[in-house]
């Protein structure tokens, strides 16, 4: 399903492309080819962002085909390249009009946004959309709450709403193709439909019809606590282990935020669990919800479920809270005897959650249970490396593997699997970041 969502998105890449040669005469001159490489890098740029938010738009296909931790990683990936295509587009446009014009680029700039129809409202949108590519990377995410970097990305949506028409009314592939122009609005309004339809309709209505409520929360350590919810129709969510929901609790200072929360049990018929570690303010305030708290429930979501295993024995890796849907497989994976194994992976022995749960899992369907808690510098070695996976379980190239955790421990045990000899195919993983 990943390499056919990719040749899709490779193929429209292709076609607008072969969009701007059909309505692109021969190339004459400096200033030509800088304008030229501008509208390519704007045409490029105008797919980009079309395609990020699709990633995004929560389309049960992609989710359950690709896997919602893949997506996001494409979509960070995809942002890169959309915000330099949008900066490229404004300094090579700009240059080569000044060039072709012979004026310098300060006065051409000036020209542009006062002259040209929409100029001025796109650029705003270039600025939005770069604005949000910075916001969005690494360094800066980690120093920002989850709630504010999820509400700065619906500036995404304001840019591309401001930029839509600056294409028709100054892209020359456009002005005078009516094709083109009913093709490349068509894309914008599938994308748009297809956002309000899972965004919004689709929680709505599940949201009426569910009726979910919180039963009870349960604290599981100092910082992590687990919800029971109960509603008459949960078998209707059809999710599976591995899951997870996008969560939304309608208390006054609760109802505005979504958060992706996996189930932590099987899904019961008439109840579902989640448990959550405290990092941020939303997931702090959880432990305070009365009993009776309606929810909304967005998903399910996410490809780390059964239906990916295609190999008798299965060995689950877990780091941190990254146990809570592995906690899940481990008690629901068809498995015989000795063919299940589940490795725990923590900082420090409090750190440990559902450790009395996995143990009676393991005694009840006679399985491998390793918690392996204290740093590195402490054991001596790293027990997650490639020599210590193979000497911990000899058999390992035979194995399905599952991985959760945060993304530099998850992205490390891929590589040592693949350095152990485990086939990329077998190694289904998602990690914990926004």
């Amino acid at each position: 399903m990943a390499s056919t969502v990719l040749a899709v998105i490779v193929g429209g890449a292709v076609a607008v492309m072969g969009l701007w040669w059909h309505n692109t005469p021969a190339i004459h001159g400096y200033g030509d080819w800088l304008t030229n490489a501008g509208r390519i890098t704007g045409l490029l740029a105008g797919y980009g962002v079309v395609v990020l938010v699709a990633l995004m738009a929560r389309l049960p296909p992609l989710e359950r085909g690709v896997g919602a931790d893949r997506l996001a990683r494409w979509h960070a990936r995809g942002g890169r390249y959309v915000a330099s295509l949008v900066v490229a587009h404004g300094l090579l446009i700009t240059w080569g009009y000044a060039v072709t014009a012979h004026a310098n680029v300060v006065s051409q700039s000036k020209t542009l946004l006062t002259s040209y129809p929409n100029v001025l409202m796109a650029s705003v949108a270039g600025l939005m959309l770069v604005g949000v590519g910075v916001v969005s990377m690494r360094a800066a995410r980690r120093r920002m709450r989850y709630e504010t970097w999820y509400f700065l990305h619906f500036y995404t949506y304001l840019a591309v709403a401001l930029a839509f028409s600056h294409q028709f009314a100054t892209g020359a592939e456009f002005m005078n193709n009516a094709a083109a122009r009913a093709g490349w609005g068509g894309m914008y309004a599938v994308v748009a439909a297809a956002i309000l339809w899972w965004r919004l309709v689709v929680p709505v209505r599940s949201a009426w019809r569910q009726q979910l409520r919180v039963e009870s929360v349960r604290r599981e350590s100092d910082d992590v606590v687990s919800l029971i919810i109960t509603g008459p129709r949960v078998q209707e969510l059809a999710t599976e282990p591995g899951q997870f929901f996008r969560w939304r609790f309608l208390t006054r200072d609760m109802w505005w935020a979504s958060n992706p929360y996996s189930l932590s049990a099987p899904p019961q018929p008439d109840r579902l669990r989640i448990t959550v570690k405290t990092l941020g303010d939303h997931s702090a305030k959880l432990a305070a919800l009365r009993p009776g708290t309606r929810v909304i429930a967005e998903g399910p979501y996410g490809a780390l479920t059964a239906s990916r295993r295609s190999n008798r024995k299965v060995l689950l890796i877990a780091g941190g809270v990254g146990v809570t849907p592995l906690r899940a497989l481990f008690q629901s994976l068809p498995a015989r005897d000795g063919d299940l194994t589940f490795l725990y992976r923590a900082g420090r022995d409090d750190e440990v959650i559902f450790r009395d749960e996995l143990r009676a899992i393991a005694d009840r369907r006679k399985a491998r249970l390793h918690i392996v808690t204290g740093h590195r510098a402490q054991l001596g070695h790293d027990p997650l490396s490639s020599a210590s996976l193979t000497r911990n379980i000899p058999d390992l190239d035979r194995h399905d593997v599952y991985i959760c955790g945060p993304a530099g421990m998850t992205g490390g045990v891929t590589q040592a699997l693949r350095c152990a000899g485990v086939p990329g195919r077998r190694i289904h993983r998602e990690s914990f970041e926004f």
